[in-house]
């Protein structure tokens, strides 16, 4: 393990300029149809990203907003781990763990840091503050280059566990994580329950999951075959909108990272689509993602060159399917709260199994608006759930 190093992100002029003339040369699909984002995001619609990328975009100020954040990097087992420490402010802050998933990157939290760790200053209670730790998944953005294969969420939480006692030297903490954080978070409150305060996910999900399967990319079936004849329709419409990227990144992603790495706007296509979907569509995609959002993001795919081993940690996940620490149950015996917002479960999902996974529920909420981006789509909901499972916890 090496020590970590600050880190503060600094995109040549030459690399701005090399993506500039690729946007300028891009090559678009045709619109066949409506032009409608029904099919995948339309022509109409990544032109005007692409538009916006190279007019008006200003990648200096986004770059300027996400170097005033704390971070380091450090190298545990061979791997290098990119976070971000903000310490709280308040008599005695909690250290929190915060794990992004695909198509995210630590960016998606920039709208809970303020609240979480200066809560005071944002009509809250001092002593909810928290210490906040913000890695970077490995093969994610600044967590790279990633040159080994078998890194799947399972690894990561035994990354995580390192990062947060033997760099940091937190002896406890929290975890909240959503999409892969969610499986992250749910892995150490399985296999590290005794260093975890206790952990809270704005994204449900059970251990063993769907990647413990021989065919992982029929898991989103499951909930079709366990639908009721009244809302089977429902259900499967449900799951086509979150079933497209499954196969190609399970099956061949190194196939689909060829094509996607060597193009700036497939890149942005690939990753918007995934929000176009998986977002609840009671509230207005733009105002949850703003145009600059959405390019910031892929930016940062872009410039590390991470999304072929940000898709492969689905293949890995297959590959090495999750195995159980011990043989205590329920499996995840930390103490949990839950955020479940409803657009990201099947609709008329039961929520019955729980107490069959989570030894201890100590808070659950079912908000009615909300979907797979929690700390995007509703960063007041999930700052309050945070506060709230942790108050009796700390």
């Amino acid at each position: 393990m090496s020590t970590p190093v600050p880190f503060r992100l600094d995109v040549s002029d030459a690399d701005l300029a090399d993506l500039d003339r690729r946007l300028a040369s891009a090559r678009f699909a045709p619109d066949i149809d409506d032009g409608t984002d029904n099919a995948g995001i339309s022509s109409a619609h990544l032109k005007a990203l692409v538009a916006r990328w190279r007019d008006g975009y200003d990648w200096r100020a986004q770059e300027r907003a996400i170097n005033e954040l704390p971070q380091y990097r450090v190298e545990i087992d061979g791997i290098p781990i990119h976070y971000v420490h903000v310490r709280g402010k308040g008599p005695s802050p909690t250290p929190l763990l915060l794990t992004h998933g695909f198509p995210w990157t630590f960016w998606d939290f920039h709208r809970v840091i303020g609240p979480l760790t200066d809560p005071a200053s944002h009509g809250g209670d001092a002593a909810d503050a928290f210490d906040l730790v913000i890695p970077s998944l490995p093969g994610y953005g600044f967590s790279s280059p990633l040159t080994r294969p078998g890194i799947n969420f399972v690894r990561t939480a035994d990354l995580w566990s390192t990062l947060m006692r033997e760099v940091l030297g937190y002896d406890r903490y929290a975890a909240h994580g959503g999409d892969w954080g969610a499986l992250v978070t749910a892995q150490l409150g399985h296999k590290y329950a005794d260093e975890l305060i206790g952990l809270h996910l704005s994204s449900l999900v059970a251990l063993p999951s769907g990647w413990s399967s021989d065919r992982p990319w029929d898991l989103l079936l499951k909930a079709a075959e366990a639908s009721t004849p009244e809302n089977r329709e429902a259900v499967v419409a449900w799951e086509r909108t979150r079933a497209g990227h499954l196969a190609p990144q399970i099956v061949h992603p190194r196939t689909i990272a060829h094509g996607i790495n060597d193009s700036p706007i497939g890149l942005l296509a690939w990753l918007t689509e995934r929000r176009l979907e998986w977002h609840d569509p009671a509230q207005p995609f733009e105002d949850v993602f703003p145009e600059d959002f959405l390019i910031t993001t892929a930016m940062i795919y872009w410039l590390t060159e991470t999304y072929p081993t940000a898709a492969r940690f689905y293949y890995e996940a297959a590959a090495h399917p999750w195995q159980p620490s011990h043989d205590r149950t329920p499996v995840i015996q930390a103490p949990a709260g839950l955020s479940l917002f409803l657009d990201d479960n099947p609709p008329g999902a039961s929520f019955a199994w729980i107490p069959a996974v989570y030894a201890d529920v100590v808070h659950q909420v079912e908000h009615p608006v909300g979907g797979h981006f929690g700390a995007m789509e509703r960063p007041e909901d999930v700052v309050t759930d945070i506060r709230d499972t942790f108050r009796t916890l700390r």
